[in-house]
């Protein structure tokens, strides 16, 4: 038997990693990677990458706000990143007279960088696995309950006995569905100012539609320095603080780039689901994906009607329709990426394979014989919840009334169990609902409430709230609800909201709860907490488990194959070649784009096609400086670099860890491929830094950020 088992695993075909595809752990390189990045054409070592005992490349490498990736470019600190990773900060700054999102922003000298509250910069100092430590103690028969309670605690202690220093953090994940656990040494820096952002006509181009696609001419771009202590130490806002001194920083390279190219991406991906069971990803196709899509498409419809007639509503509601729009679209791009690619096909015969090596060992066939067919079982009871979840979780957040009204409900909830003061509660509110009526419409926001309400009511029993369904008039419109609430509500200023709190605590919580807004919204999330989230906190655990068996059960069936975790927003290395693609019959993309595009898409005055009239002249003129190639400006790029959410700003290095360009997206045919990564068509986009240089160079007039970096490559001119 035990033959028969080494037979069957060395004769399957499609089991072993695909080229190019894998979200690497750094300190992992040296024994996974490296011998095949070499041979793809990398220049470095593995401790040139990840190394605890001397500088590396991971030493400039940040996790930006959680959100984003970005990399240290000079000795002071200077960070790069996406425009649109830095989109809510230059849209904090920006107003009718300082129109930065508009204008672009750019600060000649270190005072009149801008300060953004709440942005951090995060350096990973190292990384151990602590697997044993974490499941240390635990019993087979735990429910999944008392398992992540004793995790937990084991977690607790190991933070508590780490050695570290004073300003230095502990995280520790989980990897590959909790069979195992890394623990990460971090640094964090909490001044983070704004140093330059390109116009959105430059960095946010083609917004809405050329996102996700290919061929791609956008500038995503913007500029940011961490601040540190006089002892080059983490410290809050200070002005008496000075730009940090890196451990590293990238050197640049400007020789660019030809297909076949070995090229690396260093990042923080979000998150990926490569091990999922075909049971979900069906499910991913053909519920999940599908709603989300619906949903967000009468969101957009209704911000894209206001933000074209009034520019105010423009820039209180860019960053929130960029981010609706993103998932948006990149849902898209799943489910036909899916559909045309033949994944559940692939994940069958994936699925048939892997079980046919189980059932030839007896060991194996006891340990995870049955997992498959009970996850499918787990994955048919959790349909209708997760459909209910979705309604409910892309609803509720559009409409910001009932934003303002959750936080007014964690008031009333603070006052009734009384461990809180009253003022304590007042202040917390108003500081998070201030930020809120900082980007709001209460128009706006009436029209989404009276375009999603139907949606969510045609869900029909049990998941839409009965109270809801009552409120509709004959024709099953919800204006008449929506004019009572807006009416009557106090929750559509900052002011009126303020007077109510400003009463004594006992009138104020009377108040608040009489208010039809939280009527509204008490009444729809009773409703989802009895029939969905009850539901699903069942369901949830016992797939968890089952997926952790059945990680454990691919990784112990098949030894040969080496396995990436899926990404969690830690820290990964993902590599690739430079190359084109074919999306469909007879069409294929080259792997450069150029400024020549970007005039060939030029609308003067359109929303998304506009051009600077300087960027114009530059390019009529060939003012290319150094940064053009032949006599064009390349513009961006696409590699085989397996990147997901997250990835946004990361470094895109070349074969000696040079920095030549920046990633900022994928390409739409490709973008399943978080959940099926598919060597042939699956690309992410990048910025060429010879654009990024030339933007700050010859458009901004930047020289004094072009003085900080260092430039490597230069060529012959």
């Amino acid at each position: 038997m035990k033959r028969l088992y080494v037979i069957l695993l060395l004769c399957l075909p499609v089991l072993p990693v695909l080229a190019d595809e894998g979200m690497w752990l750094p300190q992992l390189l040296k024994a996974l990677n490296e011998k095949d990045m070499r041979k793809k054409g990398m220049k470095l070592r593995a401790e040139d990458i990840y190394s605890i005992s001397k500088s590396s490349l991971k030493d400039a490498i940040v996790s930006l706000g959680g959100f984003c990736t970005a990399e240290v470019i000079s000795g002071k600190g200077l960070m790069l990143t996406n425009h649109h990773c830095g989109f809510d900060a230059i849209q904090n700054h920006s107003s009718l007279e300082h129109n930065y999102l508009r204008d672009g922003f750019w600060a000649a000298r270190h005072e009149d960088e801008l300060t953004n509250p709440g942005l951090t910069a995060t350096f990973i100092v190292r990384i151990e696995e602590v697997t044993s430590l974490v499941l240390n103690g635990l019993s087979s028969g735990l429910s999944e309950k008392d398992r992540n309670a004793a995790i937990e605690n084991n977690i607790g202690n190991i933070k508590k006995n780490y050695s570290k220093e004073a300003t230095q953090d502990i995280l520790i994940r989980s990897f590959f569905e909790g069979n195992k656990y890394f623990l990460f040494v971090t640094k964090t820096f909490k001044d983070v100012r704004l140093v330059g952002a390109p116009p959105s006509s430059i960095g946010n181009f083609g917004k809405d539609t050329d996102n996700w696609m290919w061929p791609r001419h956008t500038g995503d771009f913007s500029l940011f320095r961490i601040y540190a202590d006089k002892n080059n130490n983490p410290a809050d806002y200070s002005p008496d603080n000075i730009p940090y001194a890196p451990q590293r920083s990238l050197n640049i390279s400007i020789a660019g780039l030809k297909e076949g190219d070995f090229t690396m991406v260093f990042g923080f991906p979000g998150r990926t689901m490569e091990y999922l069971p075909t049971a979900a990803v069906r499910q991913i196709m053909t519920i999940n994906d599908p709603t989300r899509i619906a949903i967000r498409q009468k969101a957009l419809d209704i911000l894209d009607g206001f933000m074209r007639k009034d520019e105010g509503v423009k820039i209180k509601y860019a960053a929130k329709y960029a981010s609706i729009q993103n998932a948006y679209k990149k849902w898209q791009g799943e489910v036909q990426g899916l559909s045309s690619r033949n994944a559940l096909a692939k994940k069958e015969n994936y699925e048939k394979e892997l079980m046919d090596i189980i059932e030839a060992d007896p060991e194996l066939q006891k340990k995870y014989g049955s997992v498959l067919a009970e996850l499918n079982v787990r994955y048919t009871e959790y349909e209708p919840y997760s459909r209910a979840r979705d309604y409910y979780t892309e609803i509720m957040p559009r409409i910001e009334l009932f934003t303002i009204a959750a936080q007014a409900n964690n008031l009333i909830s603070g006052m009734k169990k009384g461990n809180t003061s009253y003022e304590s509660l007042k202040k917390e509110m108003l500081g998070k609902c201030s930020d809120i009526f900082n980007e709001f419409d209460p128009a706006v926001d009436q029209r989404i409430f009276q375009e999603l309400m139907p949606l969510y009511a045609a869900q029909g029993e049990p998941f839409s709230s009965p109270w809801l369904r009552e409120q509709a008039d004959p024709t099953g419109s919800y204006s008449a609800l929506s004019d009572r609430l807006y009416k009557s509500t106090a929750f559509l200023s900052e002011s009126s909201l303020r007077s109510l709190l400003d009463k004594d605590s006992a009138s104020a919580l009377m108040a608040l709860e009489n208010d039809p807004a939280i009527k509204a919204y008490k009444e729809l999330l009773d409703t989802y907490t009895t029939q969905v989230s009850s539901k699903l906190t069942v369901l949830q655990p016992a797939i968890a488990a089952l997926q952790r068996q059945y990680m454990a059960a691919q990784m112990e069936a098949l030894p040969l194959k080496k396995f990436y975790p899926d990404a969690n927003g830690t820290l990964r290395v993902t590599y690739g070649k430079v190359k084109g693609y074919r999306p469909r019959d007879g069409v294929r993309y080259g792997y450069y784009t150029y400024l020549d595009g970007v005039m060939e898409k030029y609308k003067p005055g359109d929303y998304e096609f506009d051009v600077p009239a300087k960027l114009i002249d530059l390019y009529e003129k060939k003012d290319f400086g150094r940064w053009g190639e032949n006599g064009r400006q390349p513009v961006c790029l696409i590699a085989a670099n397996h990147t997901t959410g997250g990835n946004s700003g990361s470094p895109a290095l070349d074969a000696r860890g040079n920095l030549v360009g920046l990633n900022f997206d994928r390409v739409w045919e490709g973008t399943m491929s978080d959940i099926n990564y598919d060597a042939d068509i699956c690309r992410n986009v990048m910025v060429d830094i010879r654009y990024v240089l030339f933007i700050i160079d010859k458009f901004a007039g930047a020289s004094n950020l072009i003085n900080e970096m260092n430039i490597v490559n230069e060529k012959r001119r």
